[in-house]
């Protein structure tokens, strides 16, 4: 079937992003897509699943929506470096990150070497940024179709309830890599731009060549990027919840939301290790030499548990959903 050609039983056109059915996926009208020639039914091949998941692809990131919510993680960079650029112009200094500072960790670092603007950012962006955008995509995952009244033909023969989901888990994981990458881009380039680039000094006072800061760097946001995979699991499975593409978002950042002020009452320190955003800022670790691991692998740890959960609970209850749309 070719793009233009129209699809049996839909009255609408193949790739037509949104609200219309994805032709490179295999899919078809509904009754002509039960079975193949002669009444048989299809067996799906690996093949057939990559092309899936680059139909998946190539629609999230074609959406405006995702467009400018990667404009927005680029520009967080370039407003923290002209603001940390304005305020020292003057011989003055930037409040240190912390618990008892102001700023974000290391930022206070960035004026003497503009790569810790990459790790001021992903500091800056982790908390609410980063994770906000990642349940939107997550969130729209399987409720936007439904909402589009795309689902029921994307679910036709031999596409399944579960190459489905696992098609929509991992281009949401893929999202994860490239706005964390995207906002260390733009930092970097931003650093480069306005500040000095050299040596890099540790948390614990040693240093490092520019090229093994540049390579911890990359590191850190790849621990970045793995940190959002319990988010994207939890967004996923409430998008199996509900019908509204927009309820399901909007479920998803309000739930964010609330576990991140659960994270910062003291009264309930008991279950702050249990929470998928408590271990999050401990990518720094990994600027100090030795490198600390252990709330590294909470962290991994925790975010791996919160992927099974909410992995397994997205696949049941879409699994016995009654898709009517």
């Amino acid at each position: 079937m070719s793009r233009a050609e129209v699809t049996p039983g839909t009255g609408m056109t193949g790739e037509t992003g949104e609200t219309g059915v994805r032709s490179e996926t295999g899919v078809t009208g509904k009754g002509s897509a039960e079975k193949a020639v002669g009444g048989a039914p299809r067996t799906p091949s690996l093949l057939w699943s990559l092309g899936l998941f680059r139909s998946e692809l190539s629609v999230t990131f074609r959406r405006w929506r995702t467009l400018a919510l990667l404009a927005v993680l680029a520009a967080v960079p370039i407003l923290v470096g002209i603001a940390v650029k304005i305020e020292t112009s003057d011989g003055g200094s930037v409040s240190a990150g912390g618990p008892d500072g102001e700023g974000p960790a290391f930022i206070a670092q960035v004026t003497n070497n503009g790569l810790f603007l990459v790790f001021t950012a992903l500091a800056a962006t982790l908390p609410f940024f980063l994770p906000m955008a990642v349940g939107v995509v997550a969130g729209d995952a399987i409720a936007g179709e439904a909402s589009a009244g795309t689902l029921r033909y994307l679910l036709v023969a031999p596409a399944g309830r579960t190459r489905l989901l696992l098609a929509k888990y991992a281009t949401t994981l893929v999202f994860c890599v490239v706005a964390t990458l995207v906002v260390a881009a733009s930092a970097l380039a931003v650093g480069a731009l306005l500040f000095p680039l050299g040596e890099v000094t540790t948390i614990s006072g040693t240093r490092i060549g520019f090229a093994d800061g540049l390579l911890r760097a990359l590191l850190i946001a790849l621990v970045v990027a793995a940190s959002l995979i319990g988010v994207a699991a939890l967004g996923l499975f409430v998008s199996t919840l509900t019908g509204s593409g927009i309820a399901a978002m909007a479920t998803t950042v309000g739930l964010l939301i609330t576990v991140q002020i659960v994270d910062q009452i003291p009264q309930l320190h008991a279950v702050h290790p249990y929470l998928f955003p408590h271990y999050w800022l401990s990518f720094a670790d990994l600027m100090r030499d030795p490198v600390y691991w252990d709330d590294l692998v909470r962290n991994l740890g925790l975010q791996a548990l919160y992927a099974g959960v909410f992995g397994s609970a997205a696949w049941a209850r879409f699994g016995a959903k009654d898709i009517a749309s």
